[in-house]
């Protein structure tokens, strides 16, 4: 799913998705480095988490994020 979300936020262009880390392009929300990295990241954001949907913040649901 990262792959296919990372070629479609950079217009198909495999470049990026070549040249940086997974980790960098979609960090993980519920480590704190991944959030810092999150933070960094140019809109639109990729993010991802293995988190149950109950533990995610109820301004998440309120929001104009994709999941």
């Amino acid at each position: 799913m990262l792959e296919i979300l990372s070629l479609i936020r950079q217009g198909g262009d495999p470049q990026w998705c070549r040249s940086v880390p997974n980790w960098d392009r979609g960090p993980w929300l519920e480590t704190l480095l991944g959030y810092r990295r999150a933070r960094g990241n140019a809109r639109p954001r990729i993010i991802s988490s293995h988190l149950p949907v109950q533990m995610f913040p109820k301004a998440f649901f309120g929001s104009k994020a994709k999941v």
